[in-house]
């Protein structure tokens, strides 16, 4: 962070001759940090713009192309003294990444079998989670965390985009797309037999048959049909929640100010503990993996909210008392990675391939949009909101994070659906079973009152 500030102070005072204002460096850096957020909001957004026109996998293939030239403009852009190619290229690279975590989830339950659809989905977490590490390491100092090469650790995200192209060419096209968006029955059981490695795919063919005769029958389904039709009421709301779950969960709080957090705590190397929390990250992801399939998508997010509303309690109530007592260092340090453990269990991968589970072909795009959108104005708002209110509250701010926590977890009790094996069309015939049954409580209502 220091460097970065340090890059914006001296290219300001080489280009005014004269040292930048004070208000001026806290505005270009909190510009930095939050224009990647506004990127993610944006890209987010038109996942369905580009998801139904080119393609699952080519839109994923294009978008790469985004991920290579903002990873080129923050790498160029200490040699180019150009704190413009520096926001513009964070502003890119949040496109990208907003665009992408409405591909990837979308793509990942369209190819996988139902039965498998969450540990694949869950896939997409763990890579994340991964390359939050990777980065975490290459950014300390003895290796890319330096003043002379931090532009080489901002321009690694080009590495990944590459290879990724390289790999999606070996991939195929959703076969749901091709099937019912295209309506190439033939290349769609072929990638099928393909994928799944067995050649009876007739039950799964006629479903996305049966999902493509209704769509049929509907107009295409935009952002504002999301919200006006109340068959998608339901889905929407599940969606939008779960995606907000994920971060006033008070996650991305604690990593963005993680080393703080644990030099508070008396870490003598902070940046070590929150290496530890990444590694504790990707280890309990892995097991989200193997226990999506056997307890369900509802009970891992009951449990993950709950774990984490028990450990905020905890590290506020270490936070506040390590001045008196040594050994609450210690539990907060516990507490904060028992913490992370359980939101890679439930709210961290869940919220994004549940979406993608809970709507059918057509309006598919769309919920991904707006649930993506939400997860990025609110990541966005926890970025910008935290550090006034730890400031305020001290100590205290992990308990407005456990009041979260302990409401997402009764809205999922009462609200959430599992939908652990069941086809895309069974739960999407439920949302609408219920939506009829509520119209007509609804309608009953309104003539007894009229009786009366």
């Amino acid at each position: 962070m220091q460097i970065i500030k340090d890059f914006l102070n001296y290219t300001l005072e080489e280009r005014f001759e004269d040292l930048p204002s004070e208000v001026l460096l806290t505005t270009l850096w909190s510009l930095c940090v939050a224009i990647f957020s506004v990127g993610g909001m944006v890209g987010s957004f038109s996942v369905g713009l580009f998801a139904d026109r080119f393609g699952r996998r080519n839109s994923m293939l294009i978008v790469n192309l985004l991920s290579i030239s903002g990873g080129c403009l923050m790498a160029f852009s200490k040699m180019a003294e150009s704190v413009e190619m520096l926001i513009i290229g964070r502003l890119i690279i949040g496109l990208f990444c907003g665009l992408s975590t409405g591909f990837v989830p979308i793509y990942i339950g369209e190819v996988s079998p139902t039965a498998l659809r969450g540990a694949f989905g869950t896939l997409n977490q763990l890579g994340i989670v991964i390359g939050i590490l990777v980065a975490q390491i290459f950014g300390l100092k003895f290796i890319l965390g330096t003043e002379e090469l931090w532009p080489a650790l901002l321009g690694l995200t080009v590495v990944p985009a590459i290879l990724q192209s390289i790999a999606l060419l070996f991939c195929p096209e959703s076969p749901r797309f091709l099937l019912i968006n295209k309506q190439k029955e033939n290349e769609a059981r072929e990638i099928l037999q393909q994928l799944w490695g067995m050649q009876d795919v007739d039950q799964e063919i006629q479903e996305m048959k049966d999902e493509s005769a209704r769509m049929a029958q509907e107009k295409q389904i935009t952002v504002l049909e999301l919200f006006r039709s109340p068959n998608y009421f339901q889905p929407l709301l599940i969606s939008i929640v779960l995606q907000l779950s994920q971060q006033l969960s008070g996650i991305n709080a604690v990593f963005y100010y993680s080393t703080g957090i644990f030099k508070d705590a008396g870490v003598q190397e902070p940046i070590y503990a929150t290496i530890g929390a990444g590694v504790v990250n990707t280890i309990f992801t892995v097991v989200s993996l193997f226990l999506v399939e056997r307890a369900g998508r509802r009970t891992l997010q009951m449990t993950g909210l709950g774990g984490m509303a028990v450990c905020s309690i905890f590290m506020t109530v270490s936070l506040l008392l390590k001045d008196k007592y040594e050994s609450m260092s210690l539990v907060c340090i516990v507490a904060i990675l028992v913490y992370v453990a359980f939101f890679e269990i439930g709210p961290g991968p869940i919220p994004w391939f549940i979406v993608a589970e809970l709507f059918s072909q057509g309006p598919r795009p769309a919920a991904m949009a707006v649930a993506g959108c939400c997860n990025w104005t609110s990541n966005f708002m926890i970025g910008m909101l935290f550090p006034s209110a730890a400031a305020y509250t001290g100590a205290y701010v992990f308990l407005f994070f456990a009041v979260f926590l302990v409401l997402f977890l009764l809205f999922t009790y009462f609200k959430v659906p599992e939908t652990k094996g069941r086809t895309f069309e069974d739960i999407t015939r439920a949302f609408e079973g219920q939506a009829v049954k509520n119209a007509m409580e609804l309608q009953s209502a309104k003539e007894t009152h009229g009786n009366a």
